[in-house]
């Protein structure tokens, strides 16, 4: 297995891996634990588009730094950091000053640790074997996506939230000790064309943002309630669809490798617009709640590769891949705090969440349009005088 034998890329995985065990204990639980505290489903999907808006505000400040201290330290601190998110949210009681700093923390973790995290994955990544490398560093978050819920639910229920999310909070710290071997990530002062490279990065992760509101966020508040809102279900529920994910997670990344990215988004689009559909279906029903969030995880094992090996590939042969990501992260947050706002209008006017969930859709839609192109052009670029285009 040629595409393991990449130190640094094993080295983020498994960063990402512990990262993602802090995020499937603490963050999976964030927007519950706030309805449990009485914050109203609308002030819910505020606080998430408050968070998105302030990632949009930071970033150029990850772009500023970079070319003066390297990647390696960026993504050092944005782990590190986004774990003050948990020890803040722990206090939260009520819509007030400590709702805004848990929205701020979040915000300036999720700025530093995915900018740089994605660029530099672009960056020490190989391309004959990305979608293999990805496939493998999400087998490392499916293994996490199943103890995180499980001990998250559990801890909740038994020891309350500060000890909960405390411990998320530690998790931050194990997830920095892996990067102290990484290789230095430098990034020029200057790079002519770098944003403008970035468009079909941008797109593509204004769609991911728009699809993550109803497929993600309403999804959770959707199953909570239908779960009775207990915490332990709610948690062996993530759990159990983690299994799911683990199973099936390095299957398509091989098949993207292989020349099939084409087909990869036939089937990835199909399954998860069959996702979505059964999911608003499903929000009253605990029974098909639980088999609907097991199709998700199975999804998004389909979904990533096929998404990350187009856009990690686009990145490493554009002028800069941190710019690159910077430029694709701003429109996630662009996708993701509008469909924010649109659900809370929507809820706010006491629409359904099986409702708000078909926004996904339209997402849906748009993304599959753009990889379609993508890979029916070989998946193969071009960058010339600055300007960047799918080559013919």
């Amino acid at each position: 297995m040629a595409y393991l034998k990449n130190s640094a890329v094993n080295r983020l995985g498994i960063n990402y891996g512990f990262y993602a065990l802090a995020v499937s204990g603490g963050w999976s639980f964030a927007t519950v634990f706030l309805l449990k505290t009485g914050v109203p489903i609308p002030a819910v999907f505020g606080a998430l588009a408050l968070i998105v808006s302030g990632r949009f505000i930071v970033r150029p400040l990850v772009v500023i730094l970079a070319p003066r201290c390297g990647l390696k330290p960026l993504l050092a601190f944005g782990t590190l950091f986004s774990g003050v998110q948990y020890l803040l949210i722990a206090g939260i009681h009520e819509i007030g000053l400590m709702l805004l700093a848990f929205c701020a923390a979040a915000a300036i973790g999720d700025a530093f640790y995915w900018t740089s995290h994605h660029a530099y994955f672009a960056k020490t990544g190989d391309a004959e074997h990305r979608g293999h490398q990805i496939s493998a560093r999400e087998a490392f978050a499916s293994a996490s996506a199943i103890a995180g819920p499980l001990l998250g639910g559990w801890a909740l229920t038994h020891f309350g939230p500060q000890f909960s999310f405390g411990v998320a909070a530690a998790v931050h710290i194990l997830a920095a000790l892996p990067l102290i071997e990484l290789p230095a990530v430098t990034v020029e002062r200057e790079m002519p064309g770098a944003f403008r490279a970035a468009r079909l990065g941008v797109m593509l992760f204004a769609a991911d943002g728009w699809i993550a509101v109803g497929l993600y966020f309403v999804w959770q508040i959707a199953l909570f309630f239908s779960l009775g809102e207990s915490y332990s279900a709610y948690g062996g529920v993530l759990a159990s669809a983690a299994v799911v994910g683990a199973i099936g997670g390095l299957v398509l990344g091989r098949h993207i490798d292989g020349g099939h990215g084409g087909k990869a988004v036939w089937i990835t689009f199909s399954f998860i617009t069959a996702v979505i559909f059964f999911r608003a279906v499903s929000t009253h029903n605990a029974a098909l709640a639980v088999v609907a969030n097991a199709m998700g995880a199975l999804a998004g094992c389909l979904y990533i590769p096929t998404l990350m090996t187009a856009v990690y590939n686009q990145a490493k042969i554009s002028p800069c891949a941190l710019r690159f990501h910077a430029a694709a992260e701003g429109g996630w947050d662009i996708g993701c705090g509008s469909g924010c706002l649109v659900a809370m209008i929507m809820t706010g006017l006491g629409a359904p969440l099986s409702s708000v969930i078909l926004l996904s859709a339209a997402g849906v839609a748009v993304s599959f349009t753009l990889l379609r192109r993508h890979y029916a052009a070989g998946a193969v670029t071009t960058v010339v005088a600055g300007e960047f285009s799918p080559a013919d």
